[in-house]
């Protein structure tokens, strides 16, 4: 049983912008959060489970589990070993999604759990998304659904999913989000977009807006560097465009394996032909991670070089990530090319949009500005 003192020591650990002195701490004090039944699945004559939730489409035999290390086929029937079982709960600036059009300055709490459903060389969260359920035990604490709506309210907060894979919790992510949406809170996840198109469309009732990392525009790259197919993220893109859902993509330039400009000047041309020159692309520079510790960090000149391609090509909002103090990580009017978002890092420090439209030339900006 996680005690009070056991859970504030946690939460200073991990989380300590969030909890320390929680008020509610006493209330996710509880005992170890029983599998809760997996959805989109279905049951095989042979006792096999056939996972239809992401692209992998996982037969799992009877006592194991699919790719994604969190789906266990239990007498023919296929649970969630992560629902209620959080290892991540963070307040942050909903910037740092990053998402820049989704009511700027506001901040998020967000959960996430063990594993994933990609194998990322480069993973800045390797330690959560790279680790099972069980090697992330002494780290995770039981909350449901109404503790975790109940912490982003006391807080003023929006909801996101993120850290490791949401996909891999679908589950509790929905139940949270259905919850969030229901008192009236933003709702957001970022995902790598390996989510099957009936699971997506049933949690995007649920949710605002989506942060899709486009990890490069090659199957080889995806293969490669993420163990991971490029087809099924480019579909998960199309559907969040058709359900109406606010979408930012984030492509993580790495030194030698995606930076190729011509693969980027055709990613962009796919972008603006698929989903319109309105979506803001996000060019992040990478630093030496997990298995990829012998690259060096992206050269700046390349994310410029990046963004000056996707200007060319029509897309409005391009901005340059993880890198405090880029002038392009500020947003600029699309018509009098005015600073109307001024942001420092993950900081809001002026906003000259009103009723959705620039200020100064009164230009309509794409994106959601009221809560």
């Amino acid at each position: 049983m996680l005690t009070r003192r056991t859970f504030l020591k946690y939460c200073l650990y991990t989380t300590a912008t969030l909890c320390m002195g929680c008020e509610n701490a006493s209330s996710l004090a509880r005992t170890r959060a029983d599998p809760e039944e997996a959805r989109f699945y279905k049951r095989l004559p042979d006792g096999n489970i056939n996972c239809l939730l992401c692209f992998r489409g996982c037969i799992i035999p009877m006592g194991q589990r699919g790719f994604c290390r969190n789906r266990e086929n239990r007498k023919g029937r296929l649970y969630s070993m992560v629902y209620g079982r959080p290892a991540a709960i963070q307040l942050d600036p909903i910037e740092k999604e990053p998402m820049f059009h989704n009511l700027p300055g506001t901040d998020i709490l967000c959960t996430g759990t063990a594993s994933c459903n990609f194998r990322c060389r480069f993973c800045h969260n390797w330690h959560l998304s790279q680790r099972t359920p069980e090697e992330l035990e002494p780290y995770t604490m039981d909350a449901s659904p109404e503790d975790i709506v109940s912490m982003a309210r006391q807080r003023k907060a929006g909801l996101s999913f993120t850290y490791n894979e949401p996909t891999v919790f679908y589950e509790f992510m929905y139940d949270i989000a259905k919850k969030g949406k229901e008192n009236g809170l933003n709702t957001i996840f970022h995902t790598n977009g390996g989510i099957q198109a009936e699971p997506l469309k049933a949690l995007l009732k649920h949710m605002r807006g989506v942060t899709v990392d486009l990890k490069g525009f090659t199957a080889d790259h995806y293969r490669d560097a993420s163990f991971a197919e490029m087809t099924p993220v480019l579909n998960t893109l199309k559907v969040i465009k058709q359900e109406g859902k606010w979408l930012e993509i984030v492509n993580l330039i790495i030194p030698t394996l995606n930076d190729d400009i011509k693969k980027i000047k055709e990613m962009c041309i796919w972008i603006k032909e698929n989903l319109g020159t309105d979506v803001p692309l996000h060019f992040i520079r990478f630093f030496p991670a997990y298995k990829m510790t012998h690259l060096p960090p992206t050269p700046i000149k390349t994310l410029e070089q990046a963004r000056d391609i996707a200007v060319k090509e029509g897309i409005k909002f391009v901005y340059v990530g993880n890198v405090p103090g880029h002038k392009h990580n500020s947003t600029f009017c699309p018509k009098c090319n005015k600073k109307i978002i001024s942001r420092v890092h993950f900081s809001v420090i002026g906003l000259d949009i009103k009723g959705g439209k620039c200020k100064h030339c009164g230009c309509p900006i794409p994106g959601l500005w009221n809560s």
